[in-house]
């Protein structure tokens, strides 16, 4: 199966002629001519790229960015008919991943789609090295502390990190609240044993789809907590 891509551009010619040079090197093309369309097919369908105008009806180019932006990682590549390099920053800042200015020759169109799949490619081998927990769709990056549920980040607090991180190496094995924390937050802490109900609560709230039937940490009652697998 070849690569998905959608091109939106409410010049038709220039997406007929896209799509028709994607498709001859094999990938999968969907188009659309205005924003509001645009974001209804990503919404919809899982795309490895994705060709933007910013000058579009209904919705501008970068609207739709921002928008994408809150629930998918999807390579994004601007394109513009000025020259203007404030279109290029905006673009960047709002989460492009790349831009071309038109005009432009179809050739280095698909030169930017092979080298945004490159980088892809390379940094989902680099992931593959770091020290990465993924359970699910539960990813924890844990060099960056970084959280993802899906594709959306999870906010945490340092503890909250800490306490997942520690639940998450060592699954299925059941911590009292006295072992969580002493582990935790040392054997020093003032604290007591209700601060790890509250962090394992809020992050119920925060990674659990129904928090109050968790999937990913389980309760064994009166014993302490667990991270199921």
């Amino acid at each position: 199966m070849g690569k998905k891509v959608l091109v939106v551009d409410d010049e038709k010619l220039i997406v007929k002629g896209i799509k028709f040079s994607l498709e001859q090197d094999g990938y999968e093309v969907d188009c659309a001519y205005d924003g509001e369309s645009a974001l209804e097919l990503v919404k919809q369908n899982q795309y490895d790229a994705i060709l933007l105008d910013v000058m579009l009806p209904k919705l501008t180019g970068f609207e739709v960015l921002q928008m994408i932006r809150e629930f998918s990682v999807v390579p994004v590549i601007m394109l513009t008919a000025k020259g203007d390099d404030m279109d290029k920053i905006l673009g960047l800042e709002y989460g492009a991943d790349d831009y071309i200015t038109k005009p432009f020759n179809i050739l280095e169109v698909k030169a930017r789609i092979k080298a945004i799949f490159r980088r892809s490619v390379k940094k989902a081998e680099t992931e593959t090295k770091e020290n990465l927990i993924v359970y699910g769709e539960l990813r924890m990056d844990c060099d960056s502390k970084r959280v993802h549920i899906g594709n959306k980040e999870i906010n945490l607090t340092a503890k909250e990190f800490d306490l997942l991180e520690h639940l998450a190496v060592n699954p299925e094995k059941v911590y009292s609240r006295e072992n969580l924390l002493n582990i935790v937050w040392g054997y020093d802490y003032p604290g007591d044993v209700r601060t790890v109900d509250v962090h394992v609560r809020r992050l119920r709230e925060k990674i659990e789809e129904n928090p109050s039937e968790p999937n990913y940490i389980q309760t064994k009652w009166g014993v302490g907590y667990f991270f199921k697998k």
